[in-house]
């Protein structure tokens, strides 16, 4: 195998990251136990064997450009599995450690995963976890993903999805909002009301709404006078103030089902449902940090330990 990196090459690559983390010369070379001349001049030497720029440089600050901020993303997760990998041969790693980046939408944050991470950090404290919290694709390779979550399997074959809920779906509106204008007791009275949809950002298109008549399932797209973006936890919020009707994730409402501030509409249309997956990319050596967290969210949907792919 033909080399790529000397010594040097590779001291600086880990220079540029920690002066990325820190956001300052100065403090990367304090971590490091160099001079911030030292700093500059290594990352200098890189850009220059790059022929690109890493840094906007001004005399306080220091800020990645689009480029560095690409080459940051792959050179931290590529550093991290060579320590990793150091780890592992030489013993020292017997327990899952090290930043893990996880990306979930709003609904699956808030209402499932956030509570299940702090139980993970319990179990394993040398795991540090940033979670991002969007709707919006992600590329794995290019923003540094170790996991994300999702409500489609993907298409690309160098992803694995595995299934961690299959979610009913339940249709609510406030009393004071049925007071107003009324129960619809069949599914085309929907028409006759403030329906309130989500747009899929993936499609810019209406989420449609789905639904079982006569035992086959029914999807209906229902006007956009109110049009939720973003973050699918603001049809909640919107129904829950007498803003319309909505369909949404029934283990998102529980509560307020339980205490009246909603109300289940058209019941007898109910049972469908929409899943979220698990994805990461296909590795045939996952780090002991994924791998663990893999495990534990796969653990938590009742399915008992899971084999890895």
């Amino acid at each position: 195998m033909q080399r790529h990196f000397d010594d040097m090459q590779l001291g600086s690559i880990e220079l540029f990251v920690l002066a990325a983390e820190q956001g300052s010369f100065t403090a990367a070379a304090a971590k490091a136990g160099v001079t911030p001349a030292a700093v500059s001049r290594s990352i200098s030497r890189l850009e220059e064997r790059l022929g690109v720029r890493l840094f906007v440089r001004t005399t306080r600050q220091i800020r990645l450009t689009d480029g560095g901020r690409v080459y940051f993303e792959q050179c931290r997760q590529a550093l991290s599995q060579l320590v990793e990998a150091e780890r592992e041969v030489t013993g020292q790693q017997a327990a899952p450690a090290g930043r893990l980046r996880i990306s979930v939408p709003t609904p699956y944050a808030h209402y499932r995963l956030l509570a299940r991470l702090a139980a993970f950090r319990q179990l394993y404290p040398e795991v540090q976890v940033e979670v991002h919290i969007s709707n919006r694709n992600i590329d794995f390779a290019e923003e540094g993903y170790d996991l994300a979550i999702r409500g489609r399997a993907p298409q690309d074959s160098s992803l694995i999805a595995r299934l961690l809920e299959d979610a009913p779906l339940v249709l609510v509106a406030a009393p004071a909002y049925l007071a107003r204008r009324g129960t619809p007791q069949l599914l085309e009275q929907l028409a006759q009301h403030d329906c309130i949809q989500f747009v899929l950002p993936s499609t810019g298109r209406l989420v449609p709404w789905t639904f079982v008549r006569d035992g086959q399932p029914l999807e209906m797209v229902l006007g956009d006078a109110i049009v939720c973006a973003e973050d699918f936890l603001g049809l909640n919020t919107l129904a829950l103030h007498g803003g319309g009707i909505a369909q949404t994730y029934r283990f998102t409402v529980e509560r307020e089902l339980a205490s009246g501030e909603l109300v289940q509409v058209l019941p007898q249309h109910g049972g469908t449902t929409r899943p979220f997956y698990l994805i990461y990319p296909h590795a045939r050596h996952l780090s002991l940090r994924v791998r663990s967290l893999v495990e534990f969210l796969l653990q938590q949907r009742g399915a008992g330990p899971a084999l890895l792919d």
